[in-house]
């Protein structure tokens, strides 16, 4: 099992209200409909524990049992939609696959 951790900020011309409108519609459900994803979820910061800004706004966190399987599922015409859209409101985002020291 892997975890793709994905650290972004918005764009500066891209609205809070606007991607989040987006992310609920369609990036959600898009992403947890595919057969390759256990779970996705996105949260928004809210600061650093202890103070302070987070150096980034949103987190994504996608649990994969198989990595080959979600390049399949990416590779299909809906996802490479989502993905295109994605981009036009993320800044340079940053993905992370994982995985627990537990399972290894």
């Amino acid at each position: 099992m892997s975890k793709i951790i994905v650290l972004f900020n918005l764009k500066a011309e891209v609205s809070v209200e606007a991607y989040e409108a987006w992310a609920l519609a369609t990036d959600i459900p898009t992403v947890n409909g595919l057969k390759s994803v256990d779970a996705f979820d996105v949260f928004r910061t809210s600061g650093l524990l202890g103070g302070g800004e987070a150096p980034y706004q949103y987190v994504e966190i996608i649990d994969v049992p198989d990595l080959a399987a979600l390049g399949e599922d990416v590779a299909t015409e809906v996802m490479q939609k989502v993905s295109a859209e994605f981009q036009e409101l993320a800044d340079n985002p940053l993905f992370m696959v994982t995985q627990s020291l537990v399972n290894l």
